[in-house]
């Protein structure tokens, strides 16, 4: 007698999905390649250097754990991906070997310890950033002014972040967090000043309105910063790329950003003594890492919650907690740390969604009148009166 293997069969609705996850992880790779090309054409040589060994670390790590695995993922593009996220997150003048065992860390212990590629609880790049924080935090916290802002190649400098927190205890009431960077010293390119005077002149002149200068270079990246997050514009162009191809859902980055410009809009204004409801929203979403996160490390689909409230909710809370973090922390960026944070609560989120489930199940068992009028109990009779 012929034996015959048992079928496993999942819920309707059975849907079949040409994208694979290799497709998708240099899918993302393509859409941050935009960012990283101005970064490097911003820093030069010593951020090339600093991405590269971010990603041979990265590389090596999943030689490591794929060999003790036996199972060989190194074209995936995973941990090319994780790479080269990690390096973008780097300060462009950091020593090679911090990115090198920052992404080394990521791979090893966040993702290769738990199972490989869709086991990992936590985001590997954003565990292994903090991992870079916590271990060299004055390294870290090294930033230099792109060439094109300064004239001279690695002059030292705070983020625009850094700035208007040096600067928030001189600051006179009514300041906005731009004219805190004036009074550091900041200047602003040629570039912004005419950007900013066409756009006053043919736009928001007819509008009442009036655009300060210092803007535009956050937008396009006339900043000091990460490798990969100083140019706001592309990390948006890619992303846009990336909800285009469906390759993360949008509810997320839309959450993140509703909640920490709703926050930053309603309490951003009280330490400048501007009140409620002043906070400059425009800074802050183009300053620091924000952009980056939100698009590109916090839809991690593995480290995420499935349902579309959970995303919301998971969304929602990373916003906030990006806030507090800049407003209250020790230092004047967050992003980072809050995805984490909320990588903790993803099971409990996913949780409720599934206890919503049961109840739903168990009052329909209770009441089996109102069960025979659901669409799965008129088909099962449709069923049984067929075989009658």
């Amino acid at each position: 007698m012929k034996r015959m293997k048992a079928l496993t069969m999942g819920d309707a609705p059975f849907i079949f999905d040409k994208r694979t996850s290799g497709s998708l992880m240099w899918g993302s790779v393509l859409a941050l390649l935009p960012a990283l090309a101005w970064g490097l054409y911003c820093f030069g040589t010593p951020a090339a250097i600093v991405v590269a060994s971010s990603i041979l670390g990265a590389l090596v790590g999943e030689a490591i754990t794929s060999g003790l695995r036996r199972r060989f993922t190194l074209m995936d593009g995973s941990a090319f991906l994780t790479g080269l996220l990690v390096g973008m997150a780097m300060p462009p003048g950091v020593s090679p070997h911090i990115p090198a065992l920052a992404s080394l860390f990521a791979i090893c212990v966040v993702k290769g310890a738990f199972g490989g590629l869709g086991s990992n609880w936590m985001n590997p790049a954003l565990a292994g950033i903090a991992f870079a924080f916590v271990s060299w935090p004055t390294e870290m916290r090294s930033w230099c002014q792109p060439s094109l802002f300064s004239g001279v190649s690695g002059l030292s400098g705070a983020t625009p972040l850094g700035m208007a927190r040096n600067f928030l205890g001189s600051a006179s009431p009514g300041s906005s967090p731009v004219d805190l960077l004036s009074a550091a010293g900041a200047g602003f390119s040629a570039i912004d000043g005419n950007v900013t005077g066409a756009l006053n002149k043919c736009l928001f002149s007819f509008l009442g309105a009036e655009l300060p200068s210092g803007y535009i270079d956050l937008l396009i990246g006339n900043k000091a910063g990460a490798v990969g997050e100083i140019s706001a514009i592309l990390i948006l162009l890619g992303s846009i790329a990336l909800i285009a191809r469906r390759a993360v859902r949008w509810e997320i980055p839309a959450s993140i950003v509703l909640a920490f410009a709703a926050l930053t809009w309603t309490f951003g204004g009280l330490p400048l003594g501007n009140g409620f409801f002043a906070g400059d929203v425009l800074f802050s979403i183009l300053t620091g890492s924000f952009l980056l996160v939100a698009f590109f490390m916090a839809p991690d689909p593995v480290t995420s919650p499935s349902s579309r409230p959970g995303m919301v909710v998971y969304g929602l809370g990373i916003g906030a907690i990006v806030f507090l973090l800049r407003s209250f922390g020790s230092a004047p960026e967050g992003s980072a740390f809050a995805v984490i944070l909320m990588n903790c609560a993803v099971p409990a989120i996913d949780g409720l969604k599934n206890k919503a489930r049961g109840r739903k199940t168990s009052r329909a068992a209770a009441d089996p009148v109102a069960a025979a009028g659901s669409p799965s109990a008129t088909a099962e009779g449709s069923l049984q009166n067929a075989r009658r």
